[in-house]
């Protein structure tokens, strides 16, 4: 970082404008990194430019850390530092299109739902990763034993997930004969617009019919396809950006400079003109979710699974080996990229090219493990879809096999030094129990194959799947993930 300082501090602009200006017209559930790297960055260019005065209201729901953010960034006037950073210079901004910031822990979970439901409020949005959905990945629907979920159909007035506060909130949008709202996903899921909106149903038709059918003919649910590398924050990456500023800012974040959002132009009370600062609205999203979710998260599922076990802590330090490199290459354009139906004129030749770039990016201390979690979550639309046009075509799969075994020999909880893995997952313990049972074989594959949430019906009655898998676990059991990788690429060479 110390290259980038002379022109990091040149100038750092400031916002020519207050709180006063915006007003609270989107209340976004989810104030992580990415969220505050992606949309709420686009809405500060839109002000920079316009006169809009689109804000936004910031809710956290879960944990005491998340209110922290909250109050910091009260004490801040609600500005934050990003360092947008390229391989070779780093750029502050000083963001400022929030206009408010909400905790149920600060300021309860009534006045969260009636802000939900004010007037001003045209969009709900929300990033809380695909678990914040309480989908059952096998059915499509709302999973009815998730625990926040029982809570939610228990207590409505104080929901605790996302989907329980977006309801609560309809519901008085109903109940006061209010304008409908636009419900906007930025998660990383497949159709997260539909993803959404089934959910939202699946809690309103459980609670109140009539509120079901209003909801249906009235709220819209726009997909949307966001794209932008934001590592986790660090103590290192908070250290490093006051170096570069000159002041201490608890809310500063990092991120890659390029960024990408395709959204579906499906609004119900108006919405901001994004597309005047590089975002497009289009009338199906589908294409471009499936080529990022498949070639982009894909891609990254496999590196971080097969780099943390080959002892890489970041995604940067993965492309640093010419067998990963090639791995992943040949895995985006030989795998991922013929199940995709893209527009006409589309280069994904180049997009892998630029992906490649952007992993290699050091600047970025993109982890491995943070990449890692909550797999069983992101397998089925990172990998497991693809598995499964594979199947059907009869074509090569190799590399998707061999990142499905990566993630369940990582779920094993121990590296190949012995050394505990810290896995975050909603599954964590049925996988603990599985390897409690088999200990390290590939007796665990079959079992795994077998969770119905994460895999379905079918893949576990494919043995061509079955022994694909077992074959990849077994050597990486046998020589390592490096090697492992590194054997694969050599037999690709010689076909």
């Amino acid at each position: 970082m110390e290259k980038n300082l002379v022109n990091a501090m040149i100038s750092v602009p400031l916002p020519d404008w207050t709180t006063e200006r915006l007003t609270a017209r989107i209340v976004h559930l989810g104030c992580g990194a990415f969220h505050r790297a992606h949309q709420v960055v686009y809405t500060h260019h839109l002000l920079e430019q316009t006169d809009s005065d689109w804000g936004y209201c910031e809710v956290n729901l879960m944990s005491q850390q998340s209110a922290l953010l909250i109050e910091n960034l009260k004490k801040q006037s609600m500005r934050y530092t990003v360092a947008e950073q390229s391989q070779d210079v780093t750029t502050l901004k000083i963001i400022g299109s929030i206009k408010e910031a909400m905790h149920p822990l600060i300021d309860g979970a009534q006045a969260i739902i009636e802000k939900m439901a004010s007037p001003e409020v045209a969009i709900i949005s929300l990033t809380v990763t695909e678990k914040g959905y309480c989908i059952n990945a096998a059915t499509g629907h709302l999973d009815l034993n998730n625990p926040l979920i029982i809570h939610d159909l228990a207590t409505p007035s104080s929901p605790r997930s996302a989907i329980g506060y977006i309801t609560a909130a309809l519901k008085l949008r109903f109940e006061r004969q209010r304008s409908p709202v636009t419900i906007l996903s930025c998660d990383n899921v497949r159709e997260n617009g539909h993803v959404a909106r089934q959910a939202v149903l699946d809690l309103a038709r459980l609670q109140d019919e009539t509120l079901a059918h209003w909801i249906e003919q009235r709220v819209t649910f726009p997909s949307t396809m966001v794209d932008r590398i934001v590592p986790a924050v660090t103590p290192e990456t908070l250290t490093e950006i006051a170096r570069l500023s000159g002041w201490k800012d608890p809310c500063a974040i990092a991120c890659e400079s390029f960024r990408q959002w395709v959204i579906e132009d499906n609004f119900a009370n108006g919405r901001p003109d994004w597309d005047r600062v590089g975002a497009q609205f289009v009338e199906d999203v589908t294409p471009f979710e499936m080529m990022k979710l498949r070639m982009l998260n894909g891609a990254h599922s496999f590196l971080a699974y097969l780099g943390y076990l080959g002892g890489y802590v970041h995604i940067s330090d993965t492309m640093t080996n010419a067998d990963y490199r090639r791995a992943v290459h040949t895995l985006m354009l030989n795998e991922q990229a013929p199940t995709l139906l893209m527009p006409e004129n589309t280069d994904l030749a180049t997009y892998v090219e630029n992906l490649l770039e952007r992993f290699a990016n050091p600047s970025l201390k993109h982890q491995t493990w943070q990449i890692a979690m909550d797999g069983s979550q992101k397998l089925p639309q990172r990998l497991l879809d693809s598995t499964r046009w594979h199947i059907e075509k009869g074509s090569d799969y190799r590399y998707l096999a061999l990142g499905i075994a990566g993630w369940m020999r990582y779920v094993s909880g121990v590296d190949e030094q012995g050394q505990p893995i810290d896995v975050r997952d909603p599954l964590k313990e049925v996988f603990a129990a599985i390897y409690a049972k088999h200990g390290l074989s590939v007796a665990v594959v079959e079992e795994l194959l077998a969770i119905e949430s994460i895999f379905g019906e079918k893949l576990i009655k494919n043995r061509d799947v079955v022994d694909n898998v077992v074959r990849a676990y077994q050597r990486l059991l046998d020589v390592g993930a490096r090697q492992t990788v590194a054997i694969l690429c050599s037999q690709g060479e010689k076909q």
